[in-house]
């Protein structure tokens, strides 16, 4: 079951979700919106394998803005320090920023339980477009879990900006 915006608040000020900073001005009916942080990785150096270091580099959204291309892919972060204690969250665009092109996890919308971080957001662009630091660029909704709830303890806790894949550490079986 998705949380309302009013039981949003509701469990934010009773600690079962994290919002770092928190606005209520930023609740929706069934979610927060959260803004695009400062800091960018940008992959290179040709084909991604998965079996060697990734090649990247790091950019800073300054207070001009970011301009981001169409046929590159980046990797931002969440402003907000979002999590659910005892909820699992989702991240998606919101409908502003999809309308101008602007795809956010389009394949990794999930936060799990106890994740508590500055979330990675994939980024990809229909079209040019500038972004800049705090604005607001998704949302996230709370879902509440049904059975047993184990704790998030995977290789992205305690996140604290924009993280590169971890892929090598996918081994085959």
């Amino acid at each position: 079951m998705i949380l309302s915006g009013t039981e949003i608040d509701r469990m934010v000020q009773a600690s079962s979700i994290v919002i770092e900073p928190y606005h209520k001005a930023c609740l929706e009916p069934n979610s927060y919106g959260f803004h695009l942080g400062a800091d960018l990785i940008e992959y290179h150096g040709g084909a991604i394998d998965p079996h060697l270091e990734l090649q990247f580099r790091r950019h800073t959204i300054g207070d001009d803005g970011f301009l981001f291309i169409p046929g590159r892919f980046y990797l931002g972060h969440t402003y907000e320090v979002i999590g659910g204690i005892d909820y699992a969250s989702e991240l998606y665009a919101n409908l502003s920023t999809a309308m101008c092109g602007v795809f956010i996890q389009t394949s990794a919308p999930l936060g799990h339980t106890g994740a508590v971080i500055r979330w990675t957001l994939e980024i990809t662009v229909a079209q040019a477009v500038r972004l800049y630091p705090r604005m607001r660029i998704g949302k996230v909704c709370f879902w509440e879990n049904y059975g047993e709830i184990g704790a998030y303890g995977g290789r992205y806790t305690g996140s604290s900006s924009v993280v590169p894949s971890r892929i090598i550490e996918d081994r085959a079986l």
